[in-house]
C-alpha cells in the first residue's frame, strides 16, 4: 500500500470519528417532547447504515421496517400496517446474522410497546400525542419547572438578585439545590451539540453567593383567604408546599417531628456538602412569609384527626426517614449503625468519633458515600464501603465516588454481605462476605451472582449500612389513608382517599431527590389552592434580558473546584468553592437561550406564571 492511501485512509477515519462524534452530541442533546415514532426511525436508519449487508434480514428485512414507519409518519399506514410492523421486527429479531440486526429489531420492538398509543393516534388521528411546542430541555428536565435560561442571563448581567427571585418563583430553596441538586436539567442541554452542557448547577452555586437567598425579598402575600393548612413534615416538600400555600394567602403550620426545620436536607446530607447556615437561609425566607411552625410534634392517628377536623386541608410530607436492615446473622450486634440513625445525629450537631477504628459502609449510593466520607471525617483509622456490583453501577454520583476515592477511602466492589461477626461483648469484629461476579444485564444494570470463590471475613470496629431508606406509614394507614408497600397513594395531583388530605415528596414516591420533593410540594400547593376553592397565580417581576448577540464557538465547560483532599478529610467544612465574576460570565455567555431560540421559538412567550 502507498504512503498516500495510508494518509487517504487516516483521513477518512479521522472524518468518520469526528462526524460519529458529532452525531453523538446531537443524541445526546435530544430534546424532550419529540416525536417517539420520527426519533424510532431516525435511529433504524442509522443501524441501517451499519449493517454488512450480506444476510437478508439486515439488508431488506431492515429497509421494510423503514418504509413501514414512514407510511406511519406520512399517515397513509393503516392499523394493519403496526401488526406488520410487530411482526417484521419480530422476525428480523429471531432471524438475524448480527448484532446489529438482532438489536435493531429489538429497539423497534421495545418502542412499538412503548410508545403504542403515539402510533395508533397516528394512523387514526394523524398526529402525534406529542407536543408541538418545543420544549425548552433544561426546563422540562426540571422537576419543579424552573425558568433557567432566565436565571443564567439574568446572573451573565449581574443581577444575582433578580436571579434568585426568578428560581424562588418556582423553587423555594434556591440555596439548596445549587449546593446539593443532582441537576437532572443539565443531561439534554442544547449546548451538548457544540461542546458540553451549560453548569446549570454551578451557576445557581454562584448566583446564591453572590445574592444570599435571605437578603433577597420575597413577594407579598395574597389577602388572607381564612383558609387554614396543616402541614406534616418539615422537610423540602412540606416547606415549599408552604411557601406558596402562604403567598397564596393561605395560613399554614406546619407540624416537624424533629428540634428543627429541614428533613433529609439537614438530617440526611452532612455539613460539609451543605453547611447548616446555607440551609437556614432558605428556611429563614420561608419562614419570613408567615408560615407558623411546632417542632417535636409527633403525629399520630389521634392526632391526624385532630389536625383533620381543625383545618381546611392537610399536606402529609413525612420523608422516608426509617432504616432497612441487611437481614442478616449478628446485625443486631453492637456497633452496627444504620446510615439514618448516624446522619440523624449529626444533623443536631451530633458528630461520632470513630478515632482508630476500622469502618466499613455497605451501599453504593450518595447516602453511602456521605457516611464513608463524614467516617473518614471522624478521624476513622480507615474505611471501606463494601457493594455487591461494581463501581460502575453504583447508583451514587461519579463526583461523590470520586471525592470519596480522593479522600483515602477503599472501594470493596462485588462482595456481597453474608453475616456479622460479633466477638465475647457483642461488638461488631468482622463482616463476612461472598464475592460476587457480574452477570446478566436486569433492570438497566448488570446483575451480580455468586462466584464460586470462598467466603472472605473483612476485620472492622464499625459498621455502617446504607441501603436505603423507609416510610413511616403505620399511624397514616391506621387513620384510613391508602398506602402500598409502605408509600402512601396519592394520585397525580398529590390527593389522597380522604377528603382535602394530600401527600408528596418521598412518602410517596419513595426516597427520591430533593429537587423532586420540591416539585411535589409545589404541586401540591396548587391543587390545594384550588381545592379550597381559590385559582391563585404565582408571578414575578422580573424583565429576563434579550439573548446576547455573541458567536457560539465551542467553549470548554467551567467546572467547580474543591479543596484538597488532604484540607478538607479532617473537617467538616465546605468543601466545593464558587465560580469566580470571570468565570460565571463566560459560562453564562455559553448558553444558547432556548427560551428564545429554537426549541423555545414557539412558546408564545415567556411563562412567567403557574
Amino acid at each position: 500500500m502507498s504512503r498516500l492511501s495510508v494518509v487517504s485512509t487516516d483521513k477518512v477515519n479521522s472524518t468518520t470519528e469526528k462526524l460519529m462524534k458529532e452525531f453523538t452530541q446531537r443524541i445526546i442533546a435530544n430534546p424532550p417532547g419529540v416525536c417517539p415514532v420520527d426519533m424510532q426511525l431516525a435511529f433504524l436508519k442509522v443501524c441501517h447504515a451499519q449493517t454488512c449487508g450480506k444476510c437478508v434480514p439486515c439488508r431488506i428485512g431492515l429497509g421494510i421496517l423503514e418504509e413501514l414507519l414512514e407510511s406511519v409518519l406520512d399517515n397513509t399506514a393503516t392499523m394493519e400496517t403496526l401488526d406488520l410492523i410487530e411482526h417484521t421486527a419480530e422476525n428480523i429479531k429471531n432471524s438475524a446474522d448480527c448484532a446489529i440486526g438482532f438489536e435493531s429489531a429489538r429497539m423497534v420492538l421495545a418502542g412499538f410497546e412503548g410508545f403504542k398509543e403515539d402510533y395508533i393516534s397516528h394512523v387514526k388521528e394523524h398526529k402525534c400525542t406529542g407536543t408541538f411546542e418545543q420544549p425548552i430541555p433544561c426546563v422540562t428536565l426540571c422537576p419543579a419547572n424552573v425558568d433557567i435560561p432566565g436565571y443564567i442571563a439574568l446572573a451573565g448581567e449581574g443581577r444575582c438578585d433578580d436571579a434568585v427571585r426568578l428560581i424562588r418563583k418556582d423553587n423555594p430553596f434556591p440555596t439548596a439545590c445549587a449546593l446539593i441538586c443532582e441537576h437532572p436539567c443539565e443531561e439534554r442541554c442544547r449546548r451538548n451539540m457544540i461542546d458540553d452542557a451549560i453548569n446549570i448547577r454551578g451557576m445557581k452555586r454562584y448566583i446564591v453567593d453572590k445574592a444570599h437567598a435571605d437578603q433577597v425579598s420575597v413577594p407579598a402575600c395574597a389577602p388572607s383567604t381564612g383558609k387554614r393548612v396543616a402541614i406534616i413534615g418539615g422537610g423540602p416538600s412540606g416547606l415549599t408546599a408552604a411557601y406558596f400555600l402562604q403567598l397564596m394567602g393561605h395560613q399554614t403550620t406546619v407540624f416537624e417531628e424533629k428540634a428543627q426545620l429541614g428533613g433529609m436536607l439537614r438530617y440526611g446530607i452532612p455539613n460539609y456538602r451543605f453547611p447548616r447556615e446555607r440551609l437556614q437561609e432558605d428556611i429563614n425566607v420561608i419562614l419570613s412569609t408567615g408560615v407558623e411552625v411546632q417542632l417535636n410534634k409527633n403525629i399520630g392517628t389521634k392526632e391526624l384527626e385532630e389536625i383533620n377536623d381543625t383545618y381546611d386541608a392537610v399536606y402529609i410530607a413525612i420523608g422516608a426517614h426509617a432504616d432497612k436492615k441487611l437481614g442478616l446473622e449478628g446485625e443486631n450486634s453492637k456497633n452496627v449503625i444504620s446510615a439514618v440513625d448516624m446522619l440523624r445525629e449529626i444533623g443536631d450537631n451530633k458528630y461520632p468519633d470513630f478515632s482508630g477504628k476500622r469502618v466499613i459502609v455497605v451501599g453504593g449510593g450518595n447516602v453511602a458515600m456521605d457516611c464513608a466520607r463524614t467516617a473518614i471525617r471522624s478521624k476513622a483509622k480507615t474505611v471501606s464501603i463494601v457493594y455487591r456490583r461494581r463501581q460502575e453501577d453504583m447508583t451514587a454520583l461519579p463526583a461523590e465516588v470520586e471525592g470519596a476515592i480522593a479522600e483515602g477511602i477503599e472501594l470493596l466492589t462485588l462482595k456481597a454481605p453474608l453475616r456479622v461477626e460479633a466477638d465475647a461483648d457483642g461488638n461488631a469484629a468482622a463482616l463476612w462476605v461472598q464475592p460476587q461476579m457480574i452477570s446478566n444485564v436486569r433492570g438497566g444494570r448488570p446483575a451480580p451472582k455468586k462466584a464460586n470463590k470462598p467466603e472472605e471475613r473483612l476485620e472492622c470496629d464499625v459498621i455502617l449500612v446504607a441501603i436505603g431508606q423507609d416510610i413511616v406509614s403505620k399511624p397514616f394507614e391506621k387513620a384510613g389513608i391508602a398506602a402500598n408497600r409502605g408509600r402512601l397513594s396519592a394520585d397525580a395531583s398529590g390527593a389522597l382517599n380522604r377528603v382535602g388530605m394530600y401527600a408528596g415528596g418521598d412518602c410517596v414516591s419513595g426516597p427520591a431527590t430533593v429537587i423532586k420533593a420540591i416539585a411535589a410540594g409545589k404541586v401540591a400547593a396548587a391543587n390545594i389552592d384550588e381545592f379550597l376553592g381559590y385559582n391563585h397565580e404565582i408571578s414575578v417581576d422580573v424583565e429576563i434580558p434579550e439573548p446576547l448577540l455573541n458567536d457560539k464557538v465551542p467553549c470548554g465547560r467551567v467546572n467547580l473546584a474543591e479543596k484538597e483532599s488532604w484540607a478538607r478529610k479532617d473537617n467538616f467544612e465546605g468543601i466545593e468553592y464558587t465560580m469566580s465574576e470571570e468565570e460565571a460570565l463566560q459560562e453564562a455567555s455559553r448558553c444558547l437561550r432556548c427560551d428564545r431560540h429554537g426549541c423555545g421559538a414557539l412558546r408564545g412567550g415567556r411563562q412567567d406564571r403557574w
